[in-house]
């Protein structure tokens, strides 16, 4: 990503138009007036960032109105930085701890040494039968033992405190990453969580006999459902469906499932084999079809939902982005069929 001044190079009348122009997208979309809304339509005008472009045109050419949840979705898919501010204020908590924990150490270790120096003059002493100038070494081994325990228990609790610090931060750490690949409305991958699932994906040896497998589904009509019943219940098919996907996977089988945009989900299914691809993308298609929501105050079936689906196998040395556009294709074919199937490309 790149930084933001690199980003917004624009004179102060080129912002001042563009301002205008978001403002009147907010407007036009009935959005709430905060930053994330700002950022993204501020991105879109500017034209500085093709993959929010590309996804965001084609929301508005799915939709007439473009939802808050999108917005949120488009930002952190296309523009924020993946967790970038909780990893650098989490990394700076644990610099300070190793900082305090290493002074610690580090008195510890100037004690350990007066004292090993002590317990030498005072060995000195009795190998000399110094008589006189044993009884004040020993007071002052006895202070200092005490001193050096004391000194012994601080640090192990510091250590320990330490210990349980470093888990919880870790663990921070681990969320604020995990958080910056999922989808907020879904809770399955995002965008850039599929981008990294993919790739990953590509680049595992195949298998005689196996493929690596990617497939793109796409919700039939789903214009029609904001149109007729508005963008909550929009909201509540995306979710439906993501279910709907997440019930059909088996918890060892590896995949990348993700929203890869708007209405349309994604799936990577690494060293699998064909029929078995087919067969999961038949059990979606009809897991999904299956679907019945109701409206919330009479209970009544409002809406049922059919999806549609491409399948491609990726072959070896291929770019990324053409073996997303087979995909693609294939998806496509099933749509022109007369959607509610899947096609393999």
């Amino acid at each position: 990503m790149q930084a933001t001044s690199a980003r917004y190079e624009q004179s102060k009348a080129q912002s001042a138009e563009f301002t205008r122009l978001v403002l009147g997208h907010l407007g036009r979309h009935d959005n709430s007036f905060n930053p994330v809304n700002f950022a993204v339509w501020y991105e879109f005008v500017a034209g500085n960032n093709t993959r929010l472009n590309q996804a965001l045109a084609k929301m508005q050419a799915a939709t007439p109105q473009v939802s808050d949840d999108m917005l949120a979705a488009l930002y952190q898919d296309c523009i924020a930085e993946p967790a970038a501010q909780s990893v650098q204020d989490i990394s700076l908590q644990l610099q300070t701890l190793m900082t305090d924990v290493q002074g610690s150490a580090e008195r510890a270790g100037a004690r350990a040494g007066a004292y090993g120096e002590q317990l030498g003059d005072l060995a000195l002493a009795f190998s000399q039968q110094a008589t006189s100038g044993i009884k004040p070494l020993v007071s002052r081994m006895i202070e200092n033992t005490s001193v050096m325990s004391e000194s012994t228990r601080m640090l192990v609790s510091e250590v320990a405190a330490c210990r349980r610090e470093i888990g919880r931060l870790s663990n921070e750490l681990s969320r604020a990453l995990d958080d910056a690949q999922l989808d907020p409305l879904t809770q399955i991958l995002n965008r850039k969580g599929f981008d990294d699932s993919l790739s990953a994906m590509m680049k595992i040896p195949l298998v005689k006999g196996r493929i690596h497998a990617l497939m793109l589904f796409d919700i039939d009509r789903f214009k029609q459902v904001n149109d007729q019943y508005g963008h909550v219940m929009g909201d509540q098919v995306i979710k439906a469906v993501a279910e709907a996907l997440q019930s059909c996977l088996a918890q060892t089988e590896p995949h990348g499932l993700a929203r890869y945009g708007g209405e349309e989900f994604a799936l990577v299914l690494p060293s699998c084999l064909m029929e078995d691809a087919t067969e999961l993308a038949e059990k979606v298609r009809q897991r999904v079809k299956a679907i019945r929501l109701r409206d919330r105050r009479t209970k009544d079936v409002t809406i049922s939902i059919t999806i549609s689906g491409g399948i491609a196998t990726y072959k070896p040395s291929e770019q990324a982005g053409t073996f997303i556009e087979r995909a693609d294709r294939a998806l496509y074919q099933s749509k022109w069929a007369g959607r509610d199937r899947v096609t393999v490309g």
